[in-house]
């Protein structure tokens, strides 16, 4: 997280000091959409972060241990598949929720179906590729991507054992 950190704020200083350089209409107008930005996402991102934190302590362990863990096969690995389709705001309230989840002791194959699900198949992002896209292209990338999650999680579930004797 810290290298994270340094790397964004790194990268932040070399863009205002490149804003600098482009004038003072530029760098005003960098500030303007960056504030607004952060006005914008901040709530989300607060809220996001707040629900990883519950979902973290208030979801039984027995939830866990029968429905996301190791031991859960395929019935863990379906639900992630699924959840990932459906997670609202993807990335945003995945993250912080695959972290939460992950320290409740949810299963390396559970955690990687849901996040390429999440990155393939969530349904949010359907009505931005259709105008982007259109339809055709849209549905053809969904169609080939059905099966993505369920074969990281079963590829995971296969290397586990591989790498955990490392």
């Amino acid at each position: 997280m810290k290298f994270s950190i340094l790397f964004l704020l790194v990268l932040l200083i070399g863009l205002v000091l490149y804003a600098w350089t482009k004038g003072p209409e530029i760098f005003v107008l960098a500030w303007t959409n960056s504030g607004g930005q952060l006005l914008r996402f901040t709530p989300i991102i607060v809220i996001a972060v707040l629900l990883a934190g519950f979902i973290e302590t208030v979801v039984p362990r027995e939830f866990i241990q029968n429905w996301l863990s190791d031991s859960a096969g395929w019935r863990g690995i379906v639900l992630a598949w699924f959840a990932g389709i459906i997670t609202p705001i993807a990335g945003v309230f995945g993250m912080p929720l695959v972290a939460a989840l992950y320290k409740a002791g949810a299963g390396l194959p559970v955690i990687m179906t849901y996040l390429t699900s999440l990155a393939t198949l969530s349904l949010i992002k359907v009505p931005v590729e259709v105008g982007f896209y259109g339809w055709k292209l849209t549905m053809l990338r969904f169609a080939v991507s059905l099966l993505l999650p369920l074969f990281a999680g079963l590829l995971t579930h296969a290397l586990l054992p591989i790498l955990q004797t490392k």
